[in-house]
């Protein structure tokens, strides 16, 4: 083989390697801003992750119970417009419990509609709306699942 082959050969190697190299790097890339955005996501949700909402009956010292909503902010910051969205029967206007501000740390109780009586079982979870210290608006619905509303 003479000089030119060899060289154009090597040319040739070197260019796959570039585009190799390239290539490799690009989906390293990719794959970091993909990392990057999850862990930005996380701070985003780590204060709404830490809220929740329940039903529960309460035994007052009268030896009456009342069945009372549970709001619960467990994170560092405040919560904000915390609202309980309740179920509308049949023809009724949905009716939504403003609660207002819950501080850190802290659960407030909120007297629950007394025809929910007839049918509760145990403690469960409810919707809850909240905004989170940054202005953010959160859902959890019955599952437990959060998600941002608009």
């Amino acid at each position: 083989m003479d000089s030119d082959a060899l060289g154009a050969i090597a040319d040739s190697f070197s260019a796959v390697g570039t585009i190799g190299a390239f290539l490799v790097g690009f989906r390293l890339l990719r794959r970091e801003h993909r990392r990057e955005a999850d862990r930005a996501e996380d701070e985003r949700r780590a204060q709404a992750e830490r809220i929740s909402a329940w039903i529960e009956l309460v035994h007052k010292r009268d030896g009456k119970c009342d069945l009372t909503f549970h709001i619960h902010n467990a994170s560092p910051m405040p919560i904000y417009e915390v609202e309980l969205p309740l179920p509308a029967r049949g023809d009724e206007e949905p009716h939504v419990e403003f609660v207002g501000l819950i501080p850190p740390g802290q659960t407030i109780q909120r007297p629950a509609p007394t025809e929910w009586l007839r049918s509760y079982v145990e403690p469960e979870p409810v919707q809850i709306e909240f905004l989170d210290s940054a202005g953010r608006r959160w859902s959890r619905d019955e599952q437990g699942t959060l998600s941002r509303s608009e």
